[in-house]
């Protein structure tokens, strides 16, 4: 996530001020760390991305160097795949491994960082490998690369696949649209007539050559290099049975579907959506937050997240540090608080066989102490990392790891400060057991007790809200009592967020019943939140709320991922789900 605030010199990563102060801020705070020694190279940042003359809403950073050639370039993962055709593999410690037009690029968890909600890498190496052609003005950076001749069609069937192979004269820009792609290159007419015979639709227009199979869906595209290629993949439907289709929908819903649940798919202003609606009062599904068992740490898919809770139904949820793997916002579960509630931002409440309830929320907390000491907690189990003290329970994890350089803590069993702990101690891990709480001071927090004080902890939400069993946190909040609440400085979001099209997951409300919604654009990236608030309104609903979108977007039936959110299944950390 973006954000305006200064690089305080003790931290690892950017850290806010107090939740009462109203500071712009993009969707999944703590925003991108700079590399250590480029602290005076000067820094650019967009919102803007140009691919051969295919605009579109993304984030970017250009660190030094000169107008054309900088000396580090964070571009999105999430670009490099499916606007540009960069291959990317994950390793077990989290590097990724990238490659395009046989160039390589390894990058250490280390080496990545947030931009908005996605991952992001610098990639200026491997642009001046390849030979793209940059250039910034204001907010927009202009990526260029040379449109290629197709030389040459080659097509195979290893198994039950069928293979097409695109010879071209240099590497090119391989843009994914719905079960499509755009390879941005030069084909003739007879080339086409020979694609369209062997199952691609192909037509060339001026944004380049789009293929589309005829009857599947593609399973997989990469490129190679010397010579230059491009491998298209998709199942061959006369071949055995496949075996990467999508399960089946659970026969148990299956029997609910029309009766107690509702599915409805809509296309409206040229917005896809999906909604499932139930009356969690009557129905035999209940409405869940939706949490990976153990700890906070960690990713996994929307099916997996579903399977693990038992959730016929589920969408994602939150947001999270995509490098980090932690939460950013509230998540509360059977009481008890896994994630705290940050910057003020919406959420929904609701208890058992109850529908939700709808607004934004902080949470106040103190430790008071010998001396009528009492010191504000600025943030509760949580991944947003702020100036202050923080405090961590065993709803976190079985341990607490530092978050950021020079922590100092206090470890607290039965009411009683055990042990001072110091940044090495911080830094290795510290266990988190039963009832302990751990307090944690960042950028010179002072921790003035010493082992045996005694020590209370007093906390107190904004409203009702808070005092809800079951919490999700996303934003912004969309609708409220039928009317459109929008407001992005109220949630400290930053501008760019709010202007971009993307796909959208929403937790919603009408007077009857809860909606699980996603929304996806037919012809672009998505409804802006704007849009999506309109477009909601007009569905009729009360209230509704913004959760994780992007690549998060994820809607799971029965154990069949029915909506991947640009056109991947991306990993989520949290979710709302409906459970028997």
């Amino acid at each position: 996530m973006a954000s305006t605030a200064s690089l305080a010199p003790w931290l690892l990563v950017l850290c806010l001020p107090a939740v009462s102060q109203a500071i712009p801020l993009g969707p999944s705070p703590p925003p991108p760390v700079p590399l250590m020694g480029a602290a005076a190279a000067p820094e650019r940042q967009g919102s803007s991305i140009r691919i051969n003359g295919r605009l579109q809403s993304a984030r970017w950073q250009w660190v030094g160097g000169l107008r054309d050639t900088p000396q580090q370039l964070w571009i999105p993962l999430e670009v490099l795949e499916n606007q540009l055709g960069v291959t990317s593999r994950s390793r077990s410690d989290g590097a990724l491994d990238l490659e395009w037009f046989g160039q390589e690029l390894k990058v250490p968890a280390s080496a990545q960082r947030s931009l908005e909600d996605e991952v992001a890498v610098d990639v200026s190496s491997l642009f001046g490998r390849i030979g793209v052609g940059l250039r910034h003005e204001g907010s927009l950076l202009s990526m260029e690369l040379t449109r290629p001749q197709l030389l040459q069609v080659r097509s195979s069937k290893p198994g039950p696949v069928k293979r097409i192979v695109l010879d071209i004269g240099g590497p090119a820009a391989i843009g994914k649209y719905d079960d499509g792609l755009v390879v941005d290159l030069l084909s003739s007419s007879d080339q086409q007539a020979l694609l369209q015979s062997l199952g691609l639709f192909a037509q060339q227009g001026s944004g380049g050559l789009k293929l589309k199979p005829s009857a599947a869906k593609l399973t997989r595209v990469f490129s190679l290099g010397e010579p230059n290629r491009v491998v298209i993949e998709w199942p061959d439907q006369e071949a055995s049975t496949r075996t990467d289709s999508p399960a089946p929908i659970d026969p148990r819903l299956q029997a609910l579907l029309g009766n107690e649940l509702q599915w409805d798919r809509l296309v409206r202003q040229g917005v896809r959506i999906n909604a499932i609606r139930v009356d969690p009062r009557s129905a035999s599904l209940q409405l869940r937050p939706l949490a990976r068992p153990g700890a906070m740490e960690g990713l996994s898919s929307l099916v997996q997240l579903a399977n693990q809770q038992q959730a016929w139904v589920a969408i994602n949820g939150g947001y999270f540090n995509r490098v980090r793997r932690l939460p950013l916002g509230a998540l509360k579960q059977d009481g008890r608080w896994l994630s705290g509630p940050i910057l003020n931002r919406g959420v929904a409440a609701w208890d058992e066989r109850s529908l939700p309830n709808f607004g934004r929320l902080q949470l106040a907390q103190w430790v008071v102490g010998p001396g009528t000491v009492r010191l504000p907690v600025v943030v509760v189990n949580s991944g947003f990392v702020q100036r202050g003290i923080s405090s961590y329970t065993a709803d976190w994890g079985p341990s607490y790891r530092a978050l950021s350089g020079s922590e100092t803590g206090l470890l607290i069993q039965g009411g009683q400060v055990r042990q001072q702990l110091g940044p090495a101690e911080l830094g290795a891990g510290v266990q988190l057991r039963g009832d302990d709480l751990l307090l944690v001071g960042r950028g010179g927090a002072n921790l003035p007790w010493v082992p045996g004080d005694q020590l209370q902890i007093e906390s107190r939400p904004s409203n009702n809200l808070g005092l809800a069993a079951n919490v999700v946190g996303g934003g912004p909040l969309l609708l409220q009592g039928g009317r459109i609440v929008l407001n992005g400085a109220a949630e400290n979001f930053g501008a760019a967020f709010l202007s971009q099209g993307a796909p959208r997951t929403v937790l919603a409300r009408d007077d009857r019943q809860v909606w699980l919604i996603t929304l996806e654009g037919t012809q672009d990236s998505g409804p802006t939140l704007g849009e999506a608030a309109m477009l909601l309104q007009q569905l009729g609903l009360q209230d509704a709320l913004n959760l994780d979108g992007g690549s998060s977007t994820g809607l799971v039936l029965g154990g069949s991922l029915q909506v991947k959110g640009r056109g991947v299944a991306g990993s989520v950390h949290n979710g709302v789900g409906l459970v028997p």
